[in-house]
C-alpha cells in the first residue's frame, strides 16, 4: 500500500458565493411570502395588475422558497462539507462556477415568466419548457462535479451525509424529469404528457418526493454534517443513521397519493399511500432523535451558542413536521384538515422551522470560518432565533386553528347529514379573517428576523478577508479487492430478501384472491427469513456493508433502486388504466377551441392556486358542489385542476350554474356578486384581445396526446373559435353587458361555463 502526504486547498469561493445567494433569495422569497398572505386578507393588494396578483405570485412564492433560497443552501452545505468529507477539493472549478451562474440564471427567468403568466400550471413544478431543460443541464452539471469529487476522494469510505447527498441527486433528477415531460406547442408553452389521474399521481409523486429529496435528504446530509461539528460530538449512533437512511429513501417515495384521498383516484393508490406515510413516522423519528441525541453532553453550549439553537429547534420543527404528515395521511383526519389552511400550516412548519432554522445555524457556523473572522454579534444571532421563534408559532397556530376552523365549518351538516349548516363558502372566509392577519404578523417576525441576519452578516463580512481552507492529508491507496462490485451489491441474502418481500406485499394488497395469499404468504415468509439471517450473519452484513461504502457507483445503484420502485408500481398501472376505453362512468367532452384557450388563461392566471376541481367522496362536497368528481371526467385535462387547496370553492361542476354576464361581473368586480370576497379583481380580461395563433398548434399537440379532435386546418379552427366567440358576445349584449368578441374573458367564460360537462360512456360493441 503506498502512502502520499499533500496539501489540500478546498474551493471555498464556491461555498461563499452560494451561501450569499442564500441569503439574498431567501429574503425575496419571505418577502413575497409575507405580500401574498396580506393579498389573501386584503385583496387591494393585488393592486389590479396582471403580474402582481395572488395567482401569479404564489408560485413564485414557492418556488424562490424552494429552489433559490433552499436550493443555493443545499448547495453552500453539500460543497463545503463534501470536500472535507472526501479530503479532495472539487472535481472542477469550472463546472462549480457553471453551476452557480447557471442555477441563479434559471432563478431570475422564473422571476420574470411567473409574474408573466407563464407557467406549466402544476404546483412546484410551474416553470415552462425551456427553463425546465436548464434546471435538468444545471443539475447534471451539479452531479458530475459531485460524482467526479467523490471519485477523487482521499477518505476511503462514504460517510453518512453523502449518503444523503447521493440520494438527493439521483432521486431529484428521477422525479423532475418524469413529472415535467412535456410536448412544447410554442417556444414558451407546452401541454404535459400525462392528463386527469395520471397527471395528480405523477404530480403528488413528485410534489411530495419534491419536498422529501429537495427539502429533506439533503437537509438531513447536512445536518449529520454540521450539527455535530458545532456541537464537537460525534453522531449519537452509527446503526441508526444507517437505519434511517435506507428507511426513509424507500418509503417516502410511496407516500404521495396521500395528497389525493378521497379523490377520484383508484382506492388501492389511496390505501398504499396512506399505509406507507404511516411508515414515515419511524424512520423519521429516528432521524430526529439522532440528531437531538448527537447534542447530550453539550447542554450547556446549547444555552449560549445561537447556531446549536438553530439547529436544535430546527431539528425539532423536523420532527413535529413529519409527526402531523403521516397523521394528515390517515384518511378521516385528511377529510377534515385537506383543501384547508392546516395544510399551510404544516408545509410552513417544515420550511420556516426545519429548513429556514437549519439554514440559519449552518450560515451562522460557517461565516468566521469562510471569512476569517468573528461572528459580528451573538447577542443579534440570538436575537433572529428568537423572533423567528415567534413568528413561527404565530403562524403555524394561525393556520392550525384557521385549517381546523374552515374544515369544521365547510364539513358541517344539520338534518341527521343532510343539509349544510355553512351554505355560503364567504362564511367560512369571514370567520378567518383574523387568524389570516396574524399569520401576515407571524410571516412578517420570521422575515424580520431574516434580514437581522442579513445585517449580520454584512457586518461580520466588511473588511475580512476571505479564506480557503486547507489540510495536509496521507493518502491510502486500498486495496481494489476491498471494493464492493456491481454483482456483489445485490446477489446477497439479505438485498434478495429485502426485495421478495417488496415483490410479496405488493401482490399480496394488489392481486387477486390467489396472487394475494401467495403474496402474504411469501412476504410473511421473507420477513421472517430476513429477520434470522440479520442476526446469524452479523458479521458478513457487517463487511458487506463496509465495503459498499468504498464504491460510490454500487451504493448509488442501489439507492436508485430504493427509491425507484415505489414510483413504477405507482404510476405504470394508473397509464395502462385511464384509457377512455377502461372508464367505467362517465366520461369528458372534449373541449373547443375556444374552451381551451379559455382553460389556458384560468392556468396562465393561476385560479388553480385557490380553485379545486375536485369533489371528493364524502357527504358534506356532494351536498355543496354536486355529485362527486368520476375518474373520467378529466381523462383530457393537461394539465390535470384537481388543486390542493380550497382558497375559494369547487369548480368541478360550475359550467351552467350561473349565465355569462354572472362571470363577467365576476371577473370584472367579484365583490359586486359575493359580497365579502378577497378574490383579484381582473378588469386586464375584458381589454386584452385573446391570441388563437397558438391554437393549431396546440390543437395538434392534444391530438398526439390522445384527446380525440378532429384533424381541422388552421382557418377551420379559427371559424369554429369565431363563431362561438360571438355567439357568447350576443348573449352578453342582450343581458345588457356586451363585450366585444375577441376578448380573452370570452374565452374563459366559455371554458367555466363548459366544466363539469361529461357524457356516460357507451357500452362496447362486440
Amino acid at each position: 500500500m503506498s502512502e502520499q502526504k499533500i496539501t489540500i486547498e478546498y474551493n471555498d469561493k464556491i461555498v461563499r458565493y452560494f451561501l450569499l445567494a442564500t441569503v439574498i433569495w431567501g429574503a425575496v422569497g419571505m418577502l413575497v411570502g409575507v405580500l401574498i398572505a396580506s393579498q389573501l386578507n386584503f385583496w387591494q393588494m393585488n393592486f389590479s395588475t396582471p403580474w402582481l396578483t395572488f395567482g401569479r405570485l404564489r408560485p413564485l412564492h414557492t418556488n424562490a422558497a424552494i429552489f433559490a433560497f433552499v436550493g443555493n443552501m443545499m448547495f453552500a452545505g453539500v460543497y463545503y462539507s463534501t470536500q472535507r468529507l472526501c479530503r479532495a477539493r472539487l472535481a472542477s472549478d469550472f463546472l462549480s462556477w457553471v453551476h452557480f451562474w447557471g442555477w441563479q440564471l434559471i432563478i431570475v427567468s422564473a422571476a420574470i415568466t411567473l409574474p408573466l403568466g407563464l407557467t406549466r400550471g402544476k404546483e412546484y413544478a410551474e416553470l415552462i419548457w425551456p427553463i425546465n431543460i436548464a434546471v435538468a443541464l444545471i443539475w447534471v452539471v451539479f452531479a458530475v462535479n459531485f460524482f467526479w469529487t467523490l471519485a477523487r476522494r482521499r477518505e476511503p469510505a462514504l460517510y453518512v451525509a453523502l449518503w444523503f447527498y447521493i440520494a438527493t441527486i439521483v432521486t431529484v433528477a428521477m422525479l423532475y424529469i418524469v413529472n415535467h415531460l412535456s410536448i412544447p406547442t410554442s417556444l414558451l408553452h407546452s401541454y404535459p404528457v400525462f392528463s386527469g389521474v395520471q397527471d395528480g399521481l405523477v404530480q403528488w409523486w413528485y410534489g411530495h418526493n419534491a419536498v422529501a429529496f429537495f427539502l429533506t435528504t439533503p437537509i438531513l446530509g447536512i445536518m449529520y454534517y454540521y450539527l455535530p461539528k458545532a456541537a464537537g460530538r460525534p453522531v449519537y449512533s452509527y446503526r441508526l443513521s444507517v437505519v434511517h437512511f435506507w428507511s426513509l429513501v424507500f418509503v417516502y417515495i410511496w407516500a404521495g397519493p396521500h395528497h389525493l384521498l378521497n379523490t377520484a383516484l383508484p382506492g388501492w393508490l389511496q390505501n398504499l399511500g396512506m399505509t406507507f406515510s404511516l411508515m414515515l413516522w419511524a424512520p423519521s423519528w429516528g432521524g430526529m432523535l439522532n440528531g437531538l441525541l448527537t447534542l447530550r453532553g453539550a447542554w450547556d453550549k446549547l444555552r449560549t451558542d445561537p447556531v446549536l439553537k438553530f439547529f436544535a429547534a430546527g431539528v425539532t420543527f423536523y420532527g413535529m413536521s413529519t409527526f402531523e404528515g403521516p397523521l394528515l395521511s390517515i384518511k378521516s383526519v385528511n377529510a377534515l384538515a385537506h383543501y384547508t389552511d392546516w395544510i399551510i400550516a404544516h408545509v410552513h412548519g417544515g420550511t420556516l422551522g426545519w429548513n429556514g432554522f437549519m439554514a440559519a445555524g449552518m450560515i451562522y457556523w460557517l461565516l468566521p470560518r469562510l471569512w476569517s473572522k468573528p461572528l459580528h454579534s451573538v447577542s443579534l444571532a440570538n436575537l433572529h432565533f428568537w423572533i423567528g421563534t415567534v413568528g413561527i408559532l404565530l403562524y403555524m397556530g394561525a393556520m392550525w386553528t384557521s385549517g381546523i376552523t374552515q374544515g369544521l365549518m365547510l364539513n358541517a351538516t344539520t338534518d341527521h347529514g343532510t343539509v349544510l349548516a355553512y351554505p355560503n363558502f364567504l362564511d367560512t372566509l369571514n370567520t378567518i379573517r383574523p387568524l389570516m392577519l396574524m399569520r401576515v404578523v407571524g410571516g412578517g417576525l420570521y422575515l424580520t428576523g431574516w434580514l437581522v441576519l442579513v445585517y449580520n452578516l454584512v457586518r461580520t463580512i466588511r473588511g475580512a478577508q476571505p479564506v480557503n481552507g486547507t489540510i495536509e492529508v496521507v493518502v491510502e491507496t486500498p486495496a481494489p479487492e476491498t471494493k464492493m462490485s456491481l454483482a456483489g451489491t445485490f446477489l446477497n441474502a439479505p438485498i434478495v430478501f429485502c426485495i421478495l418481500a417488496v415483490v410479496f406485499g405488493n401482490m399480496w394488497m394488489l392481486g387477486g384472491n390467489l396472487v394475494s395469499t401467495i403474496g402474504l404468504v411469501g412476504g410473511i415468509m421473507s420477513l421472517i427469513a430476513l429477520y434470522a439471517l440479520v442476526p446469524s450473519r452479523k458479521s458478513l452484513w457487517n463487511g458487506w456493508y463496509e465495503k459498499l461504502l468504498l464504491n460510490a457507483l454500487p451504493f448509488t445503484l442501489l439507492t436508485f433502486v430504493s427509491v425507484a420502485a415505489g414510483g413504477l408500481i405507482q404510476i405504470v398501472p394508473t397509464i395502462i388504466m385511464q384509457k377512455p376505453k377502461n372508464v367505467e362512468d362517465r366520461i369528458q367532452v372534449p373541449y373547443t377551441p375556444l374552451e381551451l384557450a379559455g382553460r389556458d388563461l384560468y392556468v396562465r392566471e393561476g385560479c388553480y392556486n385557490c380553485h379545486s376541481q375536485m369533489i371528493r367522496t364524502l357527504v358534506p362536497d356532494v351536498l355543496r358542489y354536486g355529485p362527486y368528481s368520476r375518474l373520467g371526467e378529466s381523462i383530457y385535462d393537461h394539465p390535470f385542476q384537481w388543486g390542493s387547496k380550497r382558497t375559494g370553492p369547487d369548480l368541478a361542476r360550475v359550467g351552467g350554474k350561473y349565465p355569462d354576464v354572472w362571470h363577467i361581473r365576476h371577473m370584472e368586480n367579484p365583490r359586486s356578486i359575493s359580497v365579502g370576497s378577497n378574490m383579484p379583481n381582473y378588469p386586464w380580461l375584458l381589454s386584452n384581445n385573446l391570441d388563437i395563433s397558438t391554437l393549431p398548434s396546440k390543437l395538434k399537440v392534444q391530438r398526439l396526446l390522445g384527446v380525440p379532435y378532429p384533424a381541422q386546418s388552421a382557418q377551420e379552427i379559427f371559424d369554429e373559435v369565431g363563431s362561438q366567440q360571438r355567439t357568447i358576445s350576443r348573449d352578453l349584449r342582450l343581458a345588457g353587458a356586451y363585450v366585444a368578441p375577441e376578448k380573452e374573458i370570452i374565452a374563459l367564460v366559455a371554458y367555466l361555463q363548459t366544466l363539469g360537462k361529461s357524457v356516460p360512456v357507451q357500452p362496447a360493441t362486440h
